[in-house]
């Protein structure tokens, strides 16, 4: 499970990120382009924007359970 305490940076604020436990797979990137990014200085990925629709809100909850390390999380702030 995601660690809200423990976000990797770039994150956008709201409900969805990225913990610092990514390894960088890319499933969230491939899932939901429009939401998730790489941050190619540091690795890992990141929230770049957060969904405001349906079709948005599914592509991010999908790349949450395709996670392998469980690292996105929908608790945020």
């Amino acid at each position: 499970m995601a660690n809200r305490n423990d976000k990797a940076a770039g994150n956008v604020a709201g409900c969805y990120y990225v913990d610092c436990n990514c390894i960088s797979c890319g499933q969230c990137c491939d899932i939901a382009p429009d939401y998730f990014a790489e941050d190619a200085a540091k690795g890992g990925m990141y929230v770049k924007k957060q969904p405001t629709d349906a079709e948005g809100i599914n592509a991010c909850d999908q790349a949450i359970q395709a996670c392998p390390v469980e690292a996105i999380g929908k608790d945020g702030e």
